[in-house]
């Protein structure tokens, strides 16, 4: 619901005067498919909405708050927020919200016009044309694509000086959020449907079907069981013992859906007791576990996911699947958002048609007809096998996904993300031009989001040499897929890694191998990913059959399985979840707790990528787990 702002604000606070009219957003070309067509009517009505800036959300802020509850040095290491503390700390203020409503007022439109979102965060106003382009010191166009579906956007737009630091984003302008045919797969541009085959920067590959399983510790090189990952990381936790306390969920974007029948067979195989287990289902915005679409490319990943998950923290540990996104639809990270954190959700004007489900679905009566807001308890551990190019999403977007992360940690939260599969190449191999656009021929490095967010932990991969035993050290892999991983091009270098980065740089770096403009060379950026885990040759049961499957896709599950144990064992002795690793896993303490990965590369682009070497690197990061390690590290910990 909609609540009107009092017009007893006005009475109690001295009029502004409007200050000099400032650019606030500007696009430098048309997106690809699209073409101005006319102007557009100046009767027509637009849903101005306008994004209010949060409150200490900036990376600064938002490190030392980290920094306070999830540094093992700090006294407040664990003493994770409330969901309430944290709502009310980052709601737009009260200044934000009288600023933009007395300039819009000031510039003549009736304040009874102008509604505030219930969470605060968003001023609405359906105003003409001509209003618009009078607030906005603009001109708005009709624009059509090839698909034939229209857009109304402005080429830039302006905001009074003394309203710039209170506006974070305003709607419709200069973005092209228009829903092209989201039901459509001929329309590559659409990033809502993250489950679709093909969409996301992490898909596992499936390599084919296998007669003959080996679940010895010498065939690890060929085939990866349960066994052989409890050998490498040395994972020996024989049951749970807090299980009651513990929480761990995967995500799935549907249509991906994990087969039961798959899951019996693999836990035949490997974890006899799992046997008709399943994952405790939480639907956001009508999530199903689909049956209707089948073969890999719809249950692999969701398979994948649940099989080593499941089986690694065994059956004492419940596992949550949050499944996201109706048939319809589809969704997003923000859905999911959504529905983790009520102060989070923007339905009413905040969400992107273009990157987000828009739920209820009046498009389709078939639909979801509900809005999953705050509907669910996160879980300690969060993995996710999804994620996108971060050149596909405005560093608008992309920042307040980011901070909203960096809230999941103060709350408690590990959340990790897949570093994608194919080098330092994005999505479908392909990589950036000078233009900014996206090419399988492109020479510029495309980095991963949410990887390259500074408050998720990346997760990369490796592999067993071919003929190699679980005695001898792994490599970044390259069989199939490379791990990915490099610089981002949008987000600063976080204080937890700036030692590692600088290192790395200097050593292998300087000077660079590649031609200026082929990745973030400044220094200053973000490296991903954080840590690894064997990605290669899984065996997976899909489809009634059994094959071996690659991907980081693979590794994200495993390190999340390890997460969740440990926070077991502090559970049980009554400390806290872990939280928010990063600053942890890089701090002094912590050096040696993690298998270094010294050989392989990450290719992409044309190039050979990273090298992995000792200590951190942009391929495998600060290695793979030692769970023998890591435990007693964390126990001792506050």
């Amino acid at each position: 619901m909609l609540v009107l702002f009092s017009l007893a604000l006005a009475a109690v606070a001295s009029a502004q005067t409007l200050s000099p009219s400032v650019q606030h957003g500007k696009r430098s070309a048309l997106p690809a498919g699209w073409s101005r067509v006319r102007r557009h009517a100046p009767d027509a009505v637009l849903p101005l909405r306008f994004g209010l800036t949060q409150p200490n959300a900036d990376m600064n802020t938002l490190q030392e708050l980290l920094n306070d509850v999830a540094h093992p040095d700090s006294p407040n290491y664990g003493d994770h927020w409330t969901p309430a503390r944290v709502a009310e700390y980052f709601a737009p203020s009260k200044e934000a919200i009288h600023a933009v409503l007395s300039w819009i007022s000031e510039s003549g439109v009736a304040r009874d016009r102008v509604r505030v979102g219930k969470t605060k965060g968003w001023v609405m106003l359906n105003a003409t044309v001509a209003e618009a382009e009078s607030l906005l010191n603009t001109e708005y166009h009709v624009y059509e694509h090839d698909s034939g579906t229209e857009h109304v956007a402005c080429d830039a737009y302006h905001l009074p000086a003394h309203v710039v630091p209170h506006v974070e984003i305003v709607s419709p302008t200069i973005d092209f959020n228009a829903i092209l045919n989201k039901r459509s797969t001929s329309v590559t541009s659409t990033h809502v449907r993250v489950g679709q085959p093909g969409t996301g920067t992490v898909n596992p590959v499936f390599a084919g079907k296998i007669s003959t399983i080996f679940d010895e510790l010498e065939h690890c090189d060929k085939q990866i069981t349960p066994a052989c990952l409890r050998a490498l990381y040395k994972f020996v936790y024989p049951f749970p013992l807090a299980g009651n306390k513990n929480s761990y969920g995967i995500v799935e974007y549907t249509p991906q859906a994990y087969v039961p029948a798959d899951l019996d067979q693999f836990f035949a195989n490997f974890s006899s007791d799992l046997v008709g287990s399943r994952p405790v289902l939480e639907s956001i915005d009508g999530g199903v576990v689909q049956d209707v679409q089948r073969g890999f490319n719809f249950n692999g990943e969701s398979d994948l996911d649940l099989q080593y998950g499941m089986a690694l923290v065994t059956k004492r540990q419940k596992v949550t699947l949050y499944q996201v996104g109706d048939l319809s639809m589809g969704a997003s990270f923000n859905n999911l958002l959504d529905a983790l954190d009520g102060s989070f959700c923007s339905f009413d004007g905040g969400d992107d048609p273009l990157n987000d489900g828009i739920y209820p679905d009046v498009a389709d009566p078939t639909g979801y007809q509900g809005n999953d807001c705050g509907t669910l308890t996160p879980a300690h551990v969060i993995s996710t096998s999804y994620g996108y190019n971060e050149a596909d999403l405005s560093p608008a977007y992309t920042a307040r996904q980011c901070a909203e992360y960096a809230k999941l940690g103060l709350l408690g939260v590990t959340v990790l993300y897949s570093s994608g599969d194919h080098g330092v190449a994005g999505n479908g191999a392909n990589c950036l031009n000078p233009d900014g656009s996206q090419t399988t021929d492109g020479k510029i490095f495309n980095p991963s989001f949410p990887s390259t967010c500074p408050f998720i932990t990346s997760v990369g991969a490796t592999q067993v040499n071919p003929n190699a035993t679980i005695f001898e050290p792994e490599s970044a892999c390259e069989q199939v897929i490379f791990s990915g991983g490099g610089f981002s091009n949008y987000f600063a270098v976080p204080d937890y890694q700036k030692g590692v980065v600088e290192g790395y740089i200097n050593s292998h770096l300087n000077p660079s191998p590649y031609a200026a403009g082929i990745y973030n060379t400044s220094g200053t950026s973000r490296a991903y990913p954080d840590l690894s885990a064997n990605g290669a040759n899984y065996v997976v049961a899909v489809d009634g059959g059994f094959g071996l499957v690659y991907g980081t896709s693979a590794s994200s599950p495993v390190v999340g399985a390890i997460l969740t144990m440990i926070n077991d064992a502090r559970l049980a002795i009554g400390k806290k979840p872990i939280g928010f690793i990063n600053p942890t896993i890089y701090s002094p303490a912590f050096q040696g707790a993690f298998n270094d990965i010294t050989t392989g590369t990450n290719p992409g682009c044309g190039t050979t990528g990273f090298n992995a070497t000792k200590g951190y690197d942009p391929v495998t990061g600060l290695g793979t787990p030692n769970f023998a390690k890591l435990l007693p590290l964390w126990l001792l910990a506050k």
